[in-house]
């Protein structure tokens, strides 16, 4: 079964998009005959991406009609579905300055891209272009999905939740390392090939493609169900898919038989909270509220390691020319007959198609889904999806301490996304005062108040 539809993707020239997103799309047959508006305000990139998706449709026959723009506006009529992987950038080099504001004033963050006073940071440069395109939408397009691959995930989520009528779903694959890691731990007895090398989770180019050795057969193996928020979910339950086994119990011998070296943190949380992490070291760091300490230094102790910021602008750029040489046709594009689109696909071809598909992992409104968290709040859980839409399902409650570790970021990430919508600065405070990274009242507002100087093109709703 065919049914044509209109995606629209708003960050097409982002090179992982051309490299997963498009190419996902373009070789799905139930979307055959489908349009695809390409959106991106960098004319250079958007035409890169838009060259390669037309020798895709010639080669591959795709059927689709193509087109491009540098405004979202202009394609948003007639959409059924917006894919929307926007950055305000250059992200690299904007992260790396998230990191760095709080160092003046003694606040080492452990990572600072989604938690922490760079979480926040990182949020509120997208606010107003994320609210642009909702609003737009609200009004070309009000049925349509608003399928989210912006971080913070959490708080873009919530932002369109609150503050739009626009129906989202935000997908992260961040559930992959839980199944990585556990894969790893019960290799022997699943029969997993673990390659030489492996490291741990962190966003290291070269433990890449190892994770995604294990991370291949450790999801044939395993049935993961985890619950929580973006980058900050927990196993509840984890079975032997070949005999239904409850493999909790193995998994808590196995893993702290594995190196201690191997994910550290995640063996310290497992050990003390009764529940195994899935998002590894680098970003479960970001919600912790001990792992800042200037004095006794945790980010050593656990081998934290930061984002490469300079070596993956590299990776970016390289990645960018890598995808103009196959629009140019001077690269094969076979590499792309196996690419993963993270979720969007599965999203658009079962509700357009009524199609019946279970996903790991969702970011929706909470409706019940983890008892113990407040209603409306955005949660991370596995759901279903079909011609009814998006469903979640239902977790029952987190173990409490380990719901009150999310209590606190969601009212933190809500103070911060009210503050950067309505021009609040009291509220934006209040969000770094309640940030688990920070412990002083006073290096809450200097963070701040830097923040909002070096930001000022971004935030100048805080100015008027």
């Amino acid at each position: 079964m065919t049914l044509p539809t209109k995606i629209t993707v708003i960050g097409a020239g982002s090179a992982s998009f051309g490299e997963n997103t498009l190419s996902a799309i373009m070789r799905s047959e139930k979307l055959k005959s489908s349009t695809l508006a390409l959106v991106d305000r960098n004319a250079d990139t958007l035409d890169i991406v838009q060259r390669l998706a037309e020798r895709l449709n010639r080669e591959w026959d795709s059927h689709f009609t193509i087109t491009a723009h540098t405004h979202h506006k202009d394609a948003l009529e007639d959409t059924d579905y917006v894919v929307s992987a926007i950055e305000v950038g250059p992200r690299e080099e904007l992260w790396k300055s998230d990191f760095e504001i709080p160092l003046k004033y003694g606040v080492r963050q452990p990572y600072a891209e989604n938690g922490g006073p760079g979480g926040f940071a990182h949020a509120a440069r997208n606010v107003q272009p994320v609210l642009e395109i909702v609003r737009d939408m609200e009004q070309a397009c009000p049925e349509a999905w608003f399928i989210n691959f912006t971080n913070p995930m959490t708080r873009i989520c919530d932002l369109i939740n609150r503050y739009s009528k626009i129906k989202a779903a935000g997908l992260c694959h961040q559930i992959y390392l839980g199944y990585c890691m556990a894969g790893a731990a019960l290799a022997k007895e699943l029969d997993i090939a673990i390659p030489d090398g492996l490291e741990g989770m962190h966003a290291d180019v070269m433990q890449h493609p190892l994770q995604q050795m294990v991370i291949a057969q450790a999801v044939k193996k395993l049935d993961i169900r985890a619950a929580g928020l973006n980058h900050f979910t927990w196993i509840l339950s984890i079975h032997d898919k070949r005999t239904g086994e409850d493999l909790y119990p193995l998994l808590r011998k196995r893993f702290f038989e594995l190196e201690e070296s191997f994910e550290p943190l995640t063996r310290r949380i497992f050990q003390d909270f009764g529940l195994f992490p899935v998002p590894g070291d680098t970003h479960l760091c970001e919600y912790l509220p001990w792992m800042s300490d200037p004095q006794t230094k945790p980010w050593e102790r656990y081998n934290i390691r930061l984002y490469d910021w300079e070596l993956m602008a590299s990776v970016r750029d390289f990645s960018l020319d890598r995808l103009n040489k196959m629009a140019s046709g001077d690269m094969t594009v076979d590499g792309l007959l196996e690419t993963d689109s993270e979720g969007a696909l599965e999203m658009i071809e079962n509700i357009a198609c009524a199609g019946s598909h279970y996903h790991l992992a969702v970011n929706l409104p909470n409706n019940g889904q983890i008892s113990n968290l407040p209603q409306n709040v955005i949660v991370e859980t596995p759901a279903h999806v079909g011609g009814a839409g998006i469903q979640s399902v239902q977790m029952g409650a987190l173990p409490e301490p380990i719901a009150e570790l999310c209590r606190r970021e969601i009212v933190s990430a809500q103070l911060g996304i009210d503050a950067v919508v309505q021009g609040d600065y009291q509220k934006a405070l209040q969000c770094l005062l309640l940030d688990p990274v920070v412990a002083d009242l006073d290096v809450a507002k200097n963070i701040l108040d830097d923040y909002l100087t070096a930001y000022k093109k971004h935030l100048p709703q805080f100015w008027k």
